[in-house]
């Protein structure tokens, strides 16, 4: 009995040492994510304002392709790493050498294939002389990405809220300006060739500090087909996760033109500022989980999904009520000559209250993939497949609805961006809500994760909201946000948070001893 009460006390603390790690994650991402809204919003005005529409939807198109290729050629490294690293045998440092050298081969392929085929990514406009070469920068997107995954098995995520929430923003948004004045057509894709390589230089510097050079290794191409034979479902369920959140933009772009595409990338721009807070917990969550399934402490990946996907929706939630709420009046202020007239106004409020609502329901499936993809990869596939098979049917369905019903007549192509932002919010929900349950049928538990705390908190926020709506437009946007987050805050805080939630607003000594010995357990 009392080797039993041994083992539950010792399974107890290394739960503990798991939330901790979750959280101190989830804090350095959540400050990363704040200095990433400050680079965001400059960046939303040079485009909204300064960049025509027509220049800012060529380089949505272009980064969309581009990113999407990357995805792929990553070879689901990008939380496949961590696995590889839990249960590799070799050297840490030869692992992440070869995963470097498996996806900058498998980055080739869609390299070669767009500096081929370049109107892959200019569909709709003439090419540059540069143009052709944009592709390169794929080299660069998955070594990145690589390098970050590996830094995140070590508990390293101050080094990816530098790269990716301080130096790839920053650069981004000061570039973005300066170019305008030299460059204006093409200035927003040299300056996203800035931005990420300065990113890159950013994730080398600590991987180096962290692991050095590798020894005695050399490309061993059994080993890296094998890796690549394993990885092929998590990087295709990579690329869907992925693809689902730009499928809207490439459906509208073939109904509408690149103007109205130009001002949806905004609106994309303005509901991705709180995806930023779910992908926040993505690094650390992952080796967390790989450890947990090492260990067959199953019962305890069903814990660590609900804590940290309550803490996503929680914090999602209040930015997407802060940002639907006043919508009306932010959309002129960041969408520029863009945004002009009642009835476009609406059309695209419509558009980004949806992208905020799929934000905020896509957070349970996320979450509930991180532990999906160790446990049950090939199925989790399936349902993402199938996820997004319903995203295209329902947007050319909601589309062409909307057209023969004739919505708004003339207007009816700024009703396109409501139907594709319409339908990636039913295929998110429907994806969360099936993932969910797939994953409490593997781990034979209830994983809970929405609390009604949620709901009086959201009731307040919009409460308090409809007060603040009515109010002059300067005041709405200097104090509303502010207002509205604060109620919906206290309401959580006092309603919603229990001692293991609040555990993210904590430093003292035993979190930190928490924490290193989470650090030691990899």
């Amino acid at each position: 009995m009392s080797k039993e009460t041994a083992s539950d006390k010792n399974i107890d603390e290394k739960q503990k040492d798991d939330i901790a790690a979750l959280a101190k994650g989830g804090k350095t991402n959540v400050f990363g994510f704040a200095l990433r809204l400050a680079a965001r919003v400059p960046f939303l005005f040079i485009i909204g304002w300064l960049y025509a529409k027509e220049d800012v939807g060529r380089f949505a198109y272009a980064i969309l392709v581009v990113e999407f290729a990357a995805q792929l050629s990553a070879i689901g490294l990008r939380r496949g790493l961590a696995e590889l690293l839990s249960n590799g045998d070799r050297p840490h440092a030869n692992i992440v050498a070869d995963g470097l050298l498996l996806g900058l081969l498998a980055s080739s392929i869609g390299v070669v294939v767009l500096i081929t085929f370049p109107q892959i990514m200019f569909p709709n406009s003439g090419l540059n002389s540069m143009d052709r070469f944009f592709p390169l920068v794929i080299y660069v997107i998955v070594s990145t990405e690589i390098s970050l995954a590996a830094l995140a098995y070590k508990f390293d995520i101050a080094s990816a809220v530098r790269a990716r929430a301080v130096v790839e923003p920053w650069m981004l948004c000061i570039a973005g300006l300066v170019l305008y004045f030299i460059i204006p057509r093409d200035g927003l894709i040299i300056a996203y060739l800035v931005a990420m390589c300065s990113a890159l230089i950013t994730a080398l510097i600590p991987l180096y500090m962290r692991y050095g050079l590798p020894h005695n290794w050399s490309m061993d191409l059994l080993v890296l087909w094998r890796t690549a034979q394993r990885n092929i479902p998590l990087a295709l369920t990579d690329a869907i996760e992925w693809g689902s959140r730009r499928m809207d933009l490439a459906i509208l772009g073939l109904f509408v033109s690149p103007s109205i595409a130009g001002v949806y990338y905004i609106l994309q721009q303005i509901a991705s500022l709180p995806q930023k807070l779910k992908t926040s917990f993505d690094p650390i969550l992952g080796p967390v989980i790989t450890r947990s399934i090492k260990e067959k402490r199953y019962k305890d990946i069903g814990k660590q999904v609900g804590q940290v996907g309550f803490w996503i929706i929680a914090a999602q939630t209040a930015l997407a009520l802060g940002f639907g709420i006043t919508g009306k009046s932010v959309l002129p202020v960041v969408g520029g000559d863009g945004l002009e007239g009642g009835i476009v106004i609406a059309g695209f409020v419509g558009a980004l209250i949806f992208l905020l609502v799929a934000e905020v329901v896509a957070a349970t499936s996320v979450v509930s993939e991180a532990a999906l993809i160790y446990m049950a990869r090939k199925r989790n596939l399936m349902i993402s497949l199938s996820m997004l098979g319903l995203q295209a049917s329902l947007s050319f369905a909601f589309i062409y609805s909307s057209d023969y019903l004739n919505i708004a007549n003339q207007e009816l192509p700024i009703y396109y961006a409501t139907c594709v932002a319409l339908a990636l919010a039913i295929s998110l929900a429907l994806s969360s809500f099936i993932k969910l349950r797939f994953l409490q049928q593997l781990l034979d538990m209830k994983i809970k994760i929405f609390r009604m705390a949620l709901f009086w908190a959201i009731g307040a926020a919009i409460l308090v909201g409809e007060f603040v709506t009515r109010t002059p437009t300067w005041f709405e946007l200097s104090f509303g946000e502010v207002i509205i987050l604060g109620v919906y805050g206290f309401v959580i805080w006092t309603r919603g948070f229990g001692p293991e939630d609040r555990v993210l607003f904590q430093k003292n000594k035993k979190i930190v001893a928490a924490e290193n010995a989470a650090k030691k357990a990899v």
